[in-house]
């Protein structure tokens, strides 16, 4: 605890430092945090899309890449949040671009580390809060109370600014475990958003936010959703209901800048595909791929639930559903055995590996989540594997399936590389994925 704290003194400094260098650049800018536990990545983007599309310079850090305008660069520092240093480097390289917003996916170790401090963020969105870096938050109240940090500020912010201005304003899912916490006091301030009906609190809530927006006639399949939002149909290119929220939180930041709706459906249609985010990799095989960054236990719940009424057996019990994954090494242990019963409860056949061990040993993590598969009524040797080689693990998973199953690959998504010991070795699933399809031919 002590070593943490001298830890987030030293990160206080230096982001002070960096401010003061690079003269607080994000005043001059309208900066958008995005924090959650899953769908930070792909609310970033679909909010630097729709500030495209309407016309504006944006710059947008994610665990995918980072953008200033049209300029990309893949984001290589398996980081979501950068470094003090870097971050406020990013910020003043966007007011130096002209770029009038600047759309962070904020960590909660960032946040709780000061390694973002004095990031004058004019909004704020909270997609979920799920379970998740445990193994340096200890508890979830603790998790929680690092992403409140954001919504305190923009709390404090709100008085400062005449009615009317856009700044000082929180999107906030409704769905989500307690999100009260996260609605500012102030109605006008806060937006809130659902695609789900069944809660309780909707009624006396929406009559006092009145900036409630509620998804409806909601239609997911394997290409895409399709919902309304109050008087306007809504069309996405991405599947999944958790991809409806992402939407959802977009949609709220574009009405709070007041963008045309025209404007922001159009952005949120012409977003194809995200890399490493329910990604297909073609193949001659006649076999449906899929990557997924998917990581924690409740995405991996979404994407399997997902997949799995997608893919309808026949009374053969064909097609199949095969699942590669694992779990990252010094994190938080409690979350491997669920993220296995996770994957029984769904998929056919199971093949457990790495995924960035860093200094823990390789076999001992796989152990632990081959628990969960082994409660989930999974048996060694007939439908579940464990095979440390991450590409020997690809490898058997793509000469088992045949045409018309389904292989899920989650946890790395887009990432280059994965850290085994000191080593960073150079890893990106899809690639390997292709490479491995080109050898079995």
């Amino acid at each position: 605890m002590l070593i943490q704290r001298l830890k987030n003194f030293y990160h206080f400094w230096v982001a002070l430092a960096a401010n003061i260098f690079y003269g607080f650049p994000s005043k001059k800018l309208f900066v958008i945090g995005v924090t959650g536990t899953n769908g930070k990545t792909t609310t970033v983007q679909m909010i630097g899309n729709i500030l495209r599309e309407a016309g504006y310079k944006a710059g947008v850090t994610s665990t995918i890449d980072f953008q200033i305008g049209a300029k990309k660069q893949v984001n290589r520092t398996k980081l979501t949040t950068m470094g003090p240093l870097a971050h406020q480097n990013f910020l003043a390289r966007c007011v130096k671009g002209k770029c009038q917003f600047a759309v962070i996916e904020v960590s909660s170790h960032s946040l709780d580390q000061n390694r973002a401090w004095g990031t004058d963020y004019d909004l704020g969105v909270i997609t979920n809060v799920t379970r998740e870096h445990l193994d340096y938050h200890r508890t979830m109240r603790n998790y929680r109370l690092a992403k409140l940090k954001m919504f305190k500020y923009l709390a404090k912010k709100r008085d400062s600014f005449k009615k009317g201005e856009k700044s000082g304003f929180a999107v906030v899912n409704f769905s989500m475990k307690n999100p009260k916490e996260f609605i500012l006091s102030n109605p006008e301030k806060t937006y809130l958003y659902s695609a789900s009906e069944s809660f309780l609190e909707k009624e006396a809530i929406s009559r006092k936010y009145k900036n409630f927006f509620q998804a409806r006639n909601i239609l997911i399949n394997q290409n895409g959703s399709r919902f309304n939002l109050e008087k306007e149909e809504y069309e996405l290119n991405l599947p999944g209901l958790f991809n409806v929220e992402n939407a959802l939180a977009a949609i709220c930041v574009g009405k709070i800048l007041g963008i045309k709706e025209k404007i922001i459906k159009e952005a949120l249609i012409s977003l194809k595909k995200l890399p490493g985010r329910m990604e297909k990799v073609l193949n001659d095989k006649g076999v449906e791929i899929i990557i997924d960054y998917a990581l924690t236990p409740d995405s991996m719940e979404k994407v399997g639930k997902l997949l799995r009424n997608k893919l309808k057996k026949t009374e053969a019990g064909k097609p199949l559903f095969y699942w590669v994954f694992g779990s990252c090494g010094q994190r938080d242990r409690g979350k491997r055995p669920l993220m296995g019963r996770i994957a029984a409860k769904y998929a056919d056949k199971i093949i457990i590996t790495n995924e960035d061990p860093y200094k823990e040993d390789p076999r001992q993590i796989i152990d632990e989540v081959f628990r969960g598969v082994k409660d989930g009524g999974k048996t060694e040797g007939k439908d579940a594997f464990r095979l440390e080689d991450r590409r020997l693990a690809l490898k058997k998973a793509l000469s088992l399936v045949r045409e018309g199953d389904l292989l899920l690959v989650t946890g790395k998504g887009a990432e280059e590389n994965m850290k085994i010991g000191n080593k960073l070795i150079e890893w990106n699933d899809r690639k390997v994925i292709e490479e491995l399809l080109e050898e079995i031919d």
